[in-house]
């Protein structure tokens, strides 16, 4: 993948020199069709990227840690004591000069700080060494630069002594070259391990930050920044600890965007939680999750929109637990997205989930509680796992910046999707897992091509005619697993006529309000569905292994409906009793007097 992650970042960044080119530029028709070219490259790129990696695929490809284990089980009998002192500090040992309220290490070693500095610096000027800070009861501010600036060492380890309470404040501006630039700054690797606590302070730019990679294997950390909170720019992973952010940009943060194995987030322990006006986690390649809990709040004061979890290349959230709320996208790529056993809950201000390619759903909860459009990518697959959606716009959209008007549905008012609009190259497909929608919108919604071969799909669909519980404007197959959409009656699509399984589309004698027990039944009089309405619907469409293609059914409304239910598809079917006929299909055929294949999406 290392090949195809240098290829996207190239393109992805001769797209954004494209598009600030393009800003200078006025408005005609030349700028028009460079900007489409730019969106196509671009989407061409993201589409590279597989988005059913796992997690160990992905960190397999990516620059090793640097941190080793028993890194932050320093021995505190062994190290060069420095006892700071307000405006002095005394040490017993080599490697360590002071001058003032500054004290210098310039060796290999470990070293044990406790006491104060009210306004001075511990600076370690140690090249390629590697140097252990034991940070026992520090109290360290700095009116003119960084607490702590680790400006020349191979690596560095800052321990925090068990039960310590320590802080550090940094100035409140920094020159725009200034290289150390936050409250705890490294020039090289930093590790963070130990059982104290950490507060940072960083006035004047970002709270901790590494030029290279930076690894946190416990502590307790309270990072409040002006700018980025925690940063490093190879890497930044969080293994373990409780690490709380508060951040003017953005929450955590790996900004390596020239090597195509560099610029990763990822959790594997520990607790997380981020408050940011910036994006929450923002990688320059990938966001990988496989444990731990990490709860981001990524809300702006002004008019900007923040994302939840960015990633430049891929997300995948294998593990653990992530809660999101955001004002832009809850977790956005500008490639691929995959869930693959994560516990998720996110809330929006636009969409759920965004990938500019590939959006897999494998495994794991997710939860979208509020959203614009829930699920958006180029190519949707939900092969497993648990979704459920709430959206005011489409439930789950799978469209792009361009169409193709060489493929059209045009299969008009007998299944199918299309009407006669352009296909675009897009997919959503359903293989496993359950996936439901509650969508003000469209709720399943492809500006290419639908297919189902697996899983159980609930759609609770907009109760306005402008919208379709279903909108796919290519071909839309069903041959295997459950659907059931319910919505208006305005824009209904149902499936191909040549789907593998059979389906029905039975538009109501009237709409019915929500709350509404509905119920399918066979010629024979059995019940083959029970489903209770969550809003005003007119029309249903229901596919499963025991409808049968020409034989008719019969919706009935009333009777009861008990025990587990699936977005309101009731597990088991209940009884009709004295419930009333509101409408008699036969299977394969669409609705009479309906629009059948609709005249399909394309609103994106």
């Amino acid at each position: 993948m290392r090949a195809i992650r240098t290829k996207l970042m190239a393109v992805l960044a001769s797209v954004a020199l494209g598009t600030a080119v393009l800003a200078g530029c006025s408005s005609g028709d030349g700028s028009s069709s460079a900007a489409a070219g730019a969106s196509s490259t671009s989407s061409a790129a993201a589409a590279s990227v597989d988005g059913s990696l796992k997690a160990a695929a992905v960190l397999a490809d990516n620059q090793d840690v640097h941190a080793e284990d028993g890194d932050t089980d320093a021995d505190a009998s062994e190290a060069v004591e420095i006892e700071l002192n307000g405006d002095s500090a005394s040490a017993e040992g080599d490697g360590v000069g002071v001058d003032g309220a500054t004290v210098t290490i310039t060796a290999a070693g470990t070293y044990r700080l406790s006491g104060g500095l009210d306004d001075g610096q511990v600076v370690v000027k140690a090249p390629d060494a590697k140097v252990t800070l034991i940070l026992d009861g520090v109290e360290i501010s700095n009116s003119e630069g960084a607490a702590i600036d680790i400006a020349d060492a191979d690596e560095a380890v800052v321990v925090l002594a068990d039960g310590s309470e320590n802080s550090l404040a940094d100035t409140d501006s920094y020159a725009e070259d200034a290289e150390a630039n936050a409250a705890l700054y490294s020039a090289a690797d930093l590790t963070i391990g130990g059982g104290g606590s950490l507060t940072v302070k960083g006035n004047g730019n970002d709270g901790i930050a590494s030029g290279d990679g930076l690894v946190i294997q416990g502590g307790t950390l309270t990072v409040d920044a002006a700018d980025d909170g925690i940063r490093g720019k190879d890497y930044l992973v969080v293994n373990g600890g409780t690490v709380a952010v508060t951040a003017g940009g953005d929450g955590l943060k790996a900004d390596d965007t020239e090597d195509a194995d560099r610029g990763y987030v990822a959790v594997s322990g520990g607790t997380v939680k981020v408050t940011a006006e910036g994006d929450g986690v923002d990688a320059a390649t990938d966001v990988v999750v496989t444990g731990g809990k990490v709860n981001v709040a990524a809300q702006a004061s002004d008019d900007s929109s923040p994302h939840g979890l960015k990633s430049g290349v891929i997300t995948v959230l294998e593990g653990g637990t992530v809660d999101v709320d955001a004002s832009a996208d809850a977790l956005h790529s500008d490639s691929a997205v995959h869930l693959a056993g994560a516990t998720v809950t996110a809330a929006a201000g636009d969409d759920g989930v965004h990938a500019e390619g590939d959006l897999v759903i494998s495994d794991g909860t997710l939860r979208i509680t509020t959203s614009n459009e829930g699920l958006e990518g180029k190519d949707i697959l939900v092969s497993g796992g648990s979704t459920t959606v709430t959206s005011r716009d489409d439930g789950v959209n799978a469209s792009g910046g361009e169409t193709s008007s060489s493929d059209q549905g045009g299969q008009g008012g007998f299944g199918g999707g299309g009407g006669g609009e352009s296909v675009g190259d897009y997919t959503a497909k359903v293989t496993g897992g359950t996936l439901v929608l509650n969508a003000d919108g469209d709720g399943f919604d492809s500006n290419g091509t639908a297919e189902i071969t697996g899983g159980t799909v609930v759609v609770n669909g907009p109760e306005t005619n402008g919208n379709g519980a279903l909108d796919v404007n290519g071909s839309f197959t069903v041959s295997g697993g459950t659907l059931l959409a319910a919505g208006s009656a305005g824009m209904v699509v149902a499936p191909d006529s040549e789907s593998g399984q059979g389906w029905l589309s039975a538009t109501l004698d009237s709409s019915v309000p929500s709350g509404t027990t509905l119920h399918v039944v066979d010629a024979d009089g059995k019940v083959v569905a029970t489903y209770v309405t969550s809003k005003t619907v007119q029309n249903v469409v229901f596919s499963s292994a025991a409808i049968k293609s020409g034989q008719e059914y019969r919706v009935y409304a009333g009777g009861s409906s008990s025990g587990e239910s699936t977005g309101g598809l009731a597990e088991k079917t209940g009884e009709p009793g004295s419930a009333e006929a509101i409408a008699t299909v036969t299977a394969g055929e669409a609705p009479e007097g309906g629009f059948g294949g609709g005249p399909g999406g394309g609103r994106g």
